[in-house]
Order: structure tokens, then C-alpha cells, then sequence
């Protein structure tokens, strides 16, 4: 299953909230993204299907290998990003919201080569 770049902000959210809160539900998907309950549901099924996640029986979300590759991915880049942006003098609320979108499509050569300009900032 070839990932949208809705599929990989779903990955990197339950990511951030994994490492923030330890334990992530589908509720809280929901209130971190801002979207209705049915639309995460699909989301989450589509993931599932996919093996991105599992769902345990306690209804918690768990990221498999190929789930967690995405999301620290996604996360660095986004990350990465918004360090830069900030470091050229870009608003912390701009910087974050263009990482945000850059982060889908940005090839692995520009960003290697964008992470190594931040290093040296």
C-alpha cells in the first residue's frame, strides 16, 4: 500500500502522542487532529490493512515496523524543517505549518542536503 500524505500524518501524530502519552486510542487521534470520530475510524482501518498498525484488544494503536519507519521519518523531516525555517528567520507558526506540508514531498537528496545546512546554522 502506497501512503498519501494523509496516511503519513495520521503515522506521525500517533507517533507524537505515543511518545508524549505512552498510550494512544483513536479518541485521541481524533482531538489531536481535529477530525471526526468516522473519519479517523476509516483511517485507522486503512492503516491497519495496510500494516502500518495494529489494534489491541484494549484499543490502544500501535505502530508495526513499517508504521514506526514512516512516522519517525515523516517526524524528523518535519522537525528538521521547522528548525530551518525558524533558523532563517521564518515565524515559529509559518515554519511549522510549511514543514508540514513540505514534509510529503521533499526528496531524500534535498532534504539530506537541507538537514545539513540546519547542522551547520
Amino acid at each position: 500500500m502506497q501512503l498519501k500524505e494523509s496516511g503519513e500524518m495520521y503515522l506521525e501524530t500517533i507517533y507524537v502522542l505515543e511518545k508524549r502519552k505512552g498510550f494512544v486510542r483513536s479518541i485521541d487521534v481524533c482531538e489531536e487532529m481535529g477530525y471526526s470520530k468516522p473519519s479517523v475510524s476509516r483511517a485507522v482501518g486503512l492503516l491497519r490493512d495496510g500494516g502500518y498498525l495494529t489494534v489491541g484488544k484494549d484499543g490502544g494503536l500501535n505502530l508495526t515496523a513499517a508504521g514506526l519507519e514512516v512516522a519517525e521519518r515523516t517526524y524528523e523531516r518535519h522537525t528538521v524543517l521547522s528548525e530551518l525555517f525558524m533558523k532563517l528567520g521564518v515565524s515559529e507558526e509559518r515554519a511549522t505549518a510549511d514543514a508540514c506540508k513540505i514534509e510529503h514531498v521533499i526528496s531524500v537528496e534535498t532534504f539530506a542536503a537541507m538537514k545539513e545546512l540546519n547542522q551547520k546554522l
